[in-house]
């Protein structure tokens, strides 16, 4: 990274370059009119400032070396691209001192910018003629041991709401929990006494599984629980008192539920903040040795708008529901076909220890895909047409979400060309998300573009089209038999849903949609062929049970 100073580098080349070519024109100029050494002094200072040479211009004051420290200190500090003095006046007092004003401009990049003025003094001293050294005279707020700092600033913060406005998320207080064993005289009883302390609101948390985290940790604090304001206001009491223990309080966005979580409820944690990026502030401040700021300058715009996610919290909770309910990874993925709103993305313990799986996770699809193989073999044409006819694979970017649809693998589209070619099966790899954006597409008719927030809809590289309308009314068709007739008929009794099934090896799939509701449901190594539509059986049991 280019300090303060390396930056103005470049501008010392082209001041050379403009002395070069001025030089013979002012020579006369010069020697008619020399300067007085006050002013030559000055501006001999002001030069060497101006071309970030902190040593030059600590030496031609009366005190260089608090001069350089000061002046090193800001501009490493401000890591300025441009800083130009400019010498308004300078007023000869006598034969040994003078008075002068200048006007100071910093330049920060990206907008930023500061300019003052300041009053100084030139004197001849026992060395001959310098500037006389006040930190002030250099850049206002310093002296008495404070230095200067450039802060990020912040407006209010704004508040992310579920799809119907309602508050979903706020920035509010998390006390971070922690145990450090350097603090500590016996680990054993620290980490015991902790467990007991928050067994409360985190029974999983045992002594035995903090003494692994400490041994695997090697000596480093380890964070035991993360509580929030108002969990700590009850329990703190029982931790501050524990050796060891320290707690450190941040602010950081969470739902307002804390039943609601999951991979999108992170993803609308970066929409969130580059929403604080886009209308952060910056200031100036002069800090005091106890850590006392003064603000000199800077600047802060008007908050930015809240944020509308598309989460529904009801279908969320009922998918989390559903997605808890097996011992091996699974996930859920929901999306409004009409609208590409992605409404509900559930995942279980197991499937979180794997990452965001429901978003990110590639898995081969096997039988998963015999609708997609149906439509390219009504078209004559190969599976991966087919597949971004329905929405997969079309290489979607959606701000604030990372995610992956398919892989349609290396065997090139020669070996895509037969519909019914299953060597295929462990080559193309799908994900949750994509499966649901299948359904979407089946059940809209056309390929769905996804949203997580509003008015930020995904974009792709990829050409989107449909497919025919008797091709879609035919996989709906197979759908519908599957559901009523065939290996879902669990899910009969829910009116108007309709699915697939799909298999490979012990992984066991089910998508469908119901009225303007698409999902996906995916379990890893299940237990039992018909797992996958027992699960989107639970959440739309929970789904209709009334709101908690």
């Amino acid at each position: 990274m280019r300090t303060g100073r390396g930056r103005l580098r470049v501008w010392n080349a082209l001041a050379l370059g403009v002395a070069v070519v001025l030089g013979v024109g002012v020579v006369s100029g010069v020697l008619t009119r020399p300067k007085t050494d006050a002013q030559s002094v000055l501006d001999r200072y002001v030069s060497a400032i101006n071309h970030g040479d902190v040593d030059a211009a600590a030496d031609l004051t009366s005190y260089p070396n608090a001069a350089k420290s000061s002046m090193s200190q800001a501009f490493d500090a401000l890591s300025p691209e441009r800083v130009h003095f400019d010498v308004n006046q300078i007023i000869d007092l006598d034969a040994d001192s003078g008075m002068f004003n200048a006007v100071a401009t910093w330049d920060l990049g990206k907008d930023r910018t500061w300019t003052y003025n300041v009053d100084g003094w030139v004197r001849n001293l026992s060395v001959g003629w310098r500037v006389s050294w006040n930190p002030a005279t250099f850049m206002p707020g310093l002296g008495n041991g404070r230095t200067v700092r450039l802060d990020r600033t912040d407006a209010a913060p704004p508040t992310v709401t579920d799809i119907a406005g309602t508050p979903m998320m706020t920035e509010q207080t998390i006390n971070a929990i922690r145990l450090d064993p350097a603090r500590t005289p016996d680990q054993v009883a620290s980490t015991a006494a902790l467990a007991k302390a928050i067994e409360p609101v985190a029974p999983l948390i045992t002594a035995q599984s903090l003494q692994q985290d400490l041994a695997a940790a090697k000596g480093q604090a380890i964070t035991a629980v993360n509580l929030r304001d108002a969990d700590f206001a009850v329990l703190e009491d029982r931790l501050r008192p524990i050796p060891g223990v320290v707690v450190e309080s941040r602010p950081k966005l969470i739902t307002i539920d804390r039943r609601v979580y999951g991979p999108v409820v992170d993803a609308m944690r970066t929409v969130w903040q580059a929403n604080r990026d886009a209308t952060a502030g910056w200031a100036i401040n002069a800090v005091e040795p106890n850590g006392a700021t003064v603000r000199l300058t800077g600047y802060q715009g008007p908050p930015g708008p809240d944020i509308r996610s598309t989460i529904d919290p009801r279908l969320q909770l009922a998918a989390e529901d559903a997605a808890v309910s097996v011992g091996t990874p699974a996930a859920i993925v929901a999306v409004q076909p009409s609208t590409g709103a992605i409404v509900a993305v559930a995942q279980n313990n197991q499937a979180t220890d794997l990452g965001p799986i429901a978003f990110t996770g590639l898995y081969p699809s096997g039988s998963t895909l015999d609708l997609v193989r149906a439509a390219a073999t009504a078209q004559n044409t190969d599976l991966e047409r087919a597949a971004k006819q329905l929405g997969l694979g079309l290489n979607y970017t959606i701000p604030g979400l990372d995610q992956q649809t398919a892989s349609f693998g290396g065997g090139g589209p020669n070996l895509m060309r037969a519909a019914s070619d299953r060597r295929t099966e462990d080559q193309v790899t799908v994900s949750p998300f994509g499966m649901a954006l299948v359904a979407a597409s089946i059940a809209r008719g056309a390929p769905t573009v996804p949203v997580i927030a509003a008015g930020q809809s995904a974009t792709t590289d990829g050409t989107m089209s449909q497919l025919p309308g008797p091709v879609t009314d035919q996989l709906r068709g197979i759908m519908r038999d599957t559901v009523h007739r065939g290996p879902a008929n669990l899910l009969a009794g829910y009116g108007d849903l309709i699915g697939a099934t799909g298999a490979h090896d012990g992984d066991r799939w089910f998508y469908g949609s119901r009225g303007d509701l698409a999902f996906a449901v995916y379990i890893q190594d299940a237990d039992g062929g018909d797992q996958a539509v027992k699960m989107t059986d639970r959440m739309f049991t929970a789904l209709a049970k009334p709101p908690q």
